[in-house]
């Protein structure tokens, strides 16, 4: 009786071992395939981290309940395509996508896997989904840009700091649509403020010495530079330049005044790709995409290089300095 008695609370004991929260955490579960498509380089800092990141916040860890899949084009978009359809072999349960490339290679590869957007400049424009507020379809998730008014913004604050700037450069690809649509969009505003703008290609390195060259035969006084991966990735090449031309600089991330422009302004990609993992959260847990919003930034930042404006010869305005969410000297 008593060794009955004993086996019966050493079974007892293991149930509700068995049953506690603890225990039940380790039992094995689904582990979630998850495809991540950029058309930037692997090289550090890209925007994958804030993106795994906001998986652990949520619970999920590598290894254990998710795997992660990253592919990189190394911004050779023609890459994009191949690098897609691998993703849509391994089965990935989700595809997480970093710019409008990426994101349109991803659409093409697949009508029923979920992608979801960690940045995207017109993904209405661009065929993407069908309206920010009903995607329609199996993309959504993030868009960087809240329209032309957010760069009108970086060239007033261009225009405050240095009045005279009259010719802008706008360094950018035109072959993705965004930045294509975004140039056209940009006249009317830049007239406004007495700026020219002059669209100048840069797709690879090899544009870098005829992009420079058409800035110097054109007369810009001032550079500006779309936020594509590869103009974030040769962002410091750029901003030397300025400077050796005594050029001011104007762009929509901060990354870019980081490594020596002047200004910058616009949304967080950190924020975004932390935030996308919400969206992620969502999907594996039942949502559609074609019920999940397109969501566009609501906070901005503003960023001011004051060692390069004192290379530059320029003062800021004590009220441009007191609204700057960073300024570095």
């Amino acid at each position: 009786m008593a060794r009955s008695r004993a086996s019966l609370a050493w079974a007892v004991s293991l149930g509700l071992l068995a049953t506690s929260p603890g225990a039940e955490a380790e039992q094995p579960g689904k582990v979630y395939q998850i495809g991540y498509l950029s058309s930037a380089s692997a090289s550090p800092p890209n925007e994958l981290e804030p993106f795994r990141q906001g998986l652990r916040d949520l619970g999920y860890l590598e290894g254990r309940n998710v795997l992660i899949s990253a592919r990189f084009a190394e911004n050779k978009l023609d890459h994009l395509p191949a690098l897609a359809a691998d993703l849509v072999r391994l089965k990935a349960d989700v595809i997480v996508t970093f710019s409008t490339p990426a994101a349109k290679a991803a659409s093409q590869a697949t009508k029923t896997i979920p992608i979801v957007m960690s940045s995207g400049g017109d993904p209405v424009g661009s065929g993407l989904v069908a309206s920010l507020a009903h995607p329609g379809g199996n993309v959504t998730g993030f868009t960087h840009l809240a329209g032309p008014e957010m760069w009108q913004k970086v060239l007033e604050f261009l225009k405050q700091i240095a009045p005279r700037v009259s010719r802008v450069g706008l360094l950018q690809n035109s072959t993705i649509p965004p930045e294509a649509r975004g140039f056209e969009l940009l006249r009317g505003p830049a007239s406004a403020l007495g700026l020219t703008l002059l669209p100048v290609e840069l797709r690879a390195l090899d544009d870098f010495p005829g992009a420079f060259a058409t800035l110097i035969r054109e007369r810009a006084d001032a550079v500006a530079a779309s936020e594509s991966p590869f103009n974030v990735e040769h962002r410091r090449s750029i901003a030397e330049f300025a400077i050796q031309k005594r050029m001011p600089t104007a762009f929509g991330h901060r990354a870019f005044a980081e490594a020596g422009g002047l200004i910058s302004y616009g949304t967080s990609f950190e924020s975004l790709s932390h935030q996308t993992a919400t969206y992620v959260h969502k999907i594996l847990k039942g949502a559609k995409p074609a019920d999940l919003p397109v969501e566009q930034p609501t906070k901005f930042e503003l960023v001011i290089n004051l060692k390069t404006a004192k290379a530059l010869g320029l003062t800021i305005p004590p009220a441009l300095l007191l609204r700057a969410d960073q300024v570095i000297e």
